[in-house]
């Protein structure tokens, strides 16, 4: 008997048709994106690997996605899972430019153990060898996969399988966009099997401490991002605009220029905090005497957006400087 497994569309270039098979950068001005069940339409090897289950979200390009869709997604995510007892796991179809945020919020704040599977692809479902199809195929045979549970929400693109917390998008146009850069791929979906070889340690999905499900809107924070010569506007205009909490992308390994700090050190003592983060991609940002004076925190090697959604959570919990410390060196 084949799994059961929930397949959730929400539109993106994976679910995006082009004028031709030859149209694989323009393609969104054609105006056309398949829901879910057109998607799977074109896919009829995916019910080879399972019993499918489509369930249509929306059809949109994943730039117009952020908390009020995401907080959807995590009660659609529960709401399968609470009808369908024998349902494996469940799949997200999703558009690459903001896949690794949701993939993260999912995995901070789901609190069911089957796994979800986020996936997306470099070239749109219409084109000339597309990677859309197989994407779709494997990340369907991962969520699928037991050994998948109690991973956290899952990023699944180019035979590789990415834990949430650490993907991030590398390349605009490449199949091998999505990178871990520091430790490496989970595992690979290959023909013959899914091969696993690490699992995360961090604390993740569905034993963490964030509940979202009451809340109408996550507090606000924003990036600032750090270049020569960088003044101190950018955080003033966040703080003038209501921000609870600020995530820098600072040069590796995380210092900004004085003129940020000073405006840095004054949002603090305005009571918002203040997360140093890198503009690297890779490494950590590490403790210091002089973040230590100002009251900074480090958001340990999380990219800027992905510390920007974890401060975010941490600040609905009311946490202290401490509290939030503790946060970024646990999740």
């Amino acid at each position: 008997m084949k799994p059961r497994v929930a397949v959730i569309g929400t539109g993106g270039t994976i679910s995006s048709m082009g004028t031709g098979p030859l149209d694989i950068l323009d393609y969104l001005a054609n105006g056309t994106v398949l829901d879910v069940n057109g998607l799977l339409a074109r896919i009829p090897e995916a019910a080879l690997v399972a019993d499918v289950v489509p369930v249509p979200f929306r059809a949109i390009p994943s730039t117009q996605l952020a908390w009020p869709e995401w907080k959807e997604l995590l009660g659609l995510c529960h709401r399968l899972a609470a009808e369908d007892p024998k349902l494996a796991g469940i799949v997200i179809t999703h558009g690459t430019a903001s896949l690794e945020e949701t993939a993260y919020f999912l995995s901070l704040t789901l609190k069911i153990s089957i796994p979800v599977v986020l996936v997306g692809a470099q070239r749109p479902a219409s084109a000339l060898s597309g990677d859309g199809p197989m994407n779709i195929v494997n990340a369907i045979r991962v969520a699928a996969d037991p050994t998948a549970r109690g991973l956290g929400a899952l990023v699944l693109l180019n035979d590789e399988i990415q834990a949430a917390r650490d993907v991030t998008k590398t390349s605009t146009l490449r199949m091998q966009t999505f990178r871990t850069a520091d430790f490496g791929a989970l595992g690979h979906a290959d023909g013959d099997m899914i091969a696993w070889y690490r699992k995360p340690i961090r604390k993740i999905a569905p034993d963490t401490e964030f509940d979202v499900s009451g809340l109408e809107a996550l507090p606000r924070v924003d990036i600032a991002y750090c270049y020569a010569g960088a003044d101190g506007a950018a955080i003033d205009a966040f703080v003038a605009a209501g921000a609870k909490g600020i995530v820098t992308a600072g040069f590796a390994p995380g210092y900004v220029t004085p003129a940020m700090v000073k405006a840095g050190e004054a949002a603090v003592a305005a009571g918002v905090k203040l997360v140093l983060s890198s503009r690297a991609g890779s490494g950590r940002t590490f403790r210091t005497e002089r973040a230590d004076k100002s009251g900074f925190i480090s958001a340990d090697n999380l990219t800027p957006q992905k510390a920007r959604i974890l401060l975010s959570l941490a600040l609905t919990k009311g946490l202290d400087h401490d509290g939030i410390r503790r946060v970024f060196a646990t999740y």
